[in-house]
């Protein structure tokens, strides 16, 4: 098994679900978190396996996750835009892995495919997911469990 660990942020959307298909995996799941343990919904739930940072801004969390990650993943149905944006960035700043998985241009078998492409060719061990937040994109966390559901029962 390649995939050892899922991290992310916490925030709602794409962030929960990848930490929600980690626990209905099996596969361990952690990341970083602003203090306070914010997001939209206000505070993150404990039973997420969360570390908080000394730092309130989303950005600090965002650097941490792909600073402590072999490479990010973002999802989304649209171009990137704010956090989702800002992550891209800072993994190419930071020269680490990222993929795009723009949903609205892919379906999620071939999401899967190039996901399970990506992990074996950049060696991914923990990885990082990113994308919107619920309030953005209502219909992202659906989609990132389901198939990050998928790729955790091959990982097994």
């Amino acid at each position: 098994m390649a995939l050892k660990r899922i991290i992310s942020g916490g925030q709602t959307g794409a962030d929960r679900a990848a930490l929600d298909a980690a626990m209905a995996s099996s596969i361990p799941h952690g990341g970083w978190v602003p203090q306070g343990r914010m997001a939209e919904d206000g505070s993150i739930p404990g039973h997420y396996q969360l570390q908080e940072l000394s730092s309130a801004k989303y950005r600090d969390r965002t650097e941490k996750n792909i600073l402590e990650s072999d490479g990010t993943v973002i999802f989304s149905y649209e171009e990137l835009t704010g956090g989702s944006a800002l992550t891209e960035a800072l993994a190419i700043r930071h020269d680490k892995p990222c993929l795009w998985l723009n949903m609205a241009e892919i379906t999620a078998p071939k999401a899967l495919l190039a996901l399970r492409n990506w992990i074996a060719e950049h060696g991914i061990a923990i990885m990082n997911v990113a994308g919107p937040r619920k309030s953005s994109e209502p219909h992202i966390y659906q989609t990132v469990y389901k198939i990050l559901c998928t790729l955790c029962r091959e990982e097994k």
